[in-house]
């Protein structure tokens, strides 16, 4: 196998709504309708899946809601992500503080979406 990225990760979410509210608030993240009561946010060329806890199909039994932990990449300088976190009230439980990503150094921010998944927006490091 020659693997060479991601396509999509899933999150399992008590509430598709407040979740798809949070992150089109907090990180402009673009929600559609896959198929009717199917949804995802979009942001570049990657997706995230939600899932309602409640309708998971058999083979994703054992997800659970808040069991995500994912980073993203921002070009939006970090003082400015803080202050957009801020902004929305979400608060941030580490950072900013260097980190070790894919590729090299990160500078990141964490906090917990409504479910308590732990997101990660970070810049690379030049």
């Amino acid at each position: 196998m020659n693997i060479y990225g991601f396509d999509h990760i899933v999150l399992c979410v008590r509430s598709v709504e407040a979740t798809l509210e949070f992150y089109q608030r907090v990180l402009g993240l673009e929600a559609r309708e896959e198929r009717a009561g199917k949804w995802s946010l979009h942001f570049g060329s990657n997706k995230i899946s939600v899932q309602d806890a409640d309708s998971l199909p058999q083979l994703a039994e054992r997800t659970v809601p808040g069991s995500g932990n994912f980073c993203v990449l921002t070009e939006m300088p970090m003082e400015e992500v803080i202050a957009r976190l801020r902004t929305h009230d979400v608060e941030i439980v580490e950072g900013p503080a260097e980190k070790a990503g894919a590729v090299g150094k990160l500078m990141s921010v964490y906090f917990r979406d409504p479910d308590a998944n732990l997101v990660e927006v970070s810049n690379r490091i030049s």
